[in-house]
């Protein structure tokens, strides 16, 4: 197959993208042709967003050579590997090994990488969107994912498209893990393949795969997606002063810590003779909502699946589900 490969946390990195180089060499090792068009930087929580107005800008990316490790899996500060080189013209040596990096949003690098590039290599018969850094299970996650909404685009561009997350629970990053979640992530996409509806019934599937010893001899379920809802309250804290430039922690949020609290942080500035208190806001997500509700809901849904260690499989149509269907073709009564 030739499967075209983005993300929504950008190029390889051990801090913000460990993944997407491990499951781009494994799909090359099971014999698939990939190519690889990815947002220049991390673009989580936007869902299937294009920026109106903006002209999109392409960066060249060459990964390290098969000599070294998969580009993002050691950490900068434990060893020296490369994580691979960033250009601004692309290499005039054929043969190079080479990623297209964007300033855009996943559902842009689709687009792109559909149309724009890779056209030698012929048609792509697959958009696998992930490995997320974190789960996209529950609708919660999902309603905002970048990673979903760059399958979504490649699924309103008649493609088939994967949506592919790695749910994390600890920050200890075993790259023999990481290694048996790719190859478990190939094994998947190439059954979802063979066994693609074709009627039309499935445009994507959301495929989350939690990253645990015994991975490999573990559960691969069919689940539904949790529907589940934030609690009460803002998932916004108010702060001091200004907070221009902070950029939260990937690795922080998924696993559901707070902001590090601060002196005065509701506080805010009062104008005299205003009306409203000038205040800041900083997104500090309650992620326990989101667990509670998979604790509540009990067996069978993605979050269940994927907290009892199993890879779930979640067929979906790119569309938003509709409701009240007995109301259709009649009128709203004014």
């Amino acid at each position: 197959m030739h499967i075209l490969v983005t993300n929504d946390d950008g190029p390889p990195s051990p801090h913000s993208s460990p993944y997407v180089h491990s499951l781009v060499r494994t799909l090359q090792d099971y014999g698939h042709t990939v190519s690889v068009c990815l947002p220049h930087t991390q673009r989580s929580w936007i869902g299937k967003a294009h920026m109106i107005g903006q002209t999109v800008k392409p960066l060249y990316y060459r990964p390290p050579p098969l000599s070294e490790p998969a580009a993002g899996l050691v950490h900068e500060d434990e060893r020296n590997d490369s994580h691979g080189t960033t250009h601004t013209r692309p290499s005039s040596v054929p043969g190079t090994e080479e990623w297209i990096l964007v300033d855009g949003t996943p559902a842009s690098c689709v687009q792109i990488g559909l149309y724009h590039f890779f056209q030698d290599r012929g048609p792509v018969d697959l958009v696998v969107s992930g490995p997320n850094y974190g789960r996209n299970s529950t609708a919660v996650f999902a309603l905002s994912s970048g990673t979903l909404g760059g399958a979504l685009e490649a699924a309103v561009c008649k493609r088939r498209a994967v949506a592919l997350s790695y749910a994390f629970f600890t920050r200890n990053h075993d790259t023999e893990i990481i290694l048996k979640a790719s190859r478990q992530s190939v094994r998947v996409i190439e059954a979802l393949w063979k066994q693609w509806p074709e009627d039309g019934s499935v445009d994507l599937y959301s495929v989350n795969v939690p990253l645990v010893e015994g991975l490999e001899g573990g559960r691969v379920l069919w689940t539904g997606m949790l529907q589940n809802y934030w609690g009460e309250g803002s998932c916004f804290t108010e702060v001091d002063g200004s907070v221009d430039g902070e950029v939260e922690d990937e690795e922080r949020i998924r696993e559901g810590e707070k902001s590090p609290e601060k002196e005065g942080e509701e506080g805010g500035m009062l104008v005299k003779g205003g009306v409203h208190t000038h205040k800041h806001f900083k997104w500090s997500p309650r992620f326990t909502d989101v667990y509670k509700s998979v604790d509540e809901a009990g067996p069978g849904n993605d979050g269940w699946a994927v907290k009892e260690g199993h890879t779930s499989i979640t067929p979906l149509k790119a569309n938003f589900f509709q409701a009240a269907t007995h109301l259709h073709g009649g009128e709203l009564q004014l």
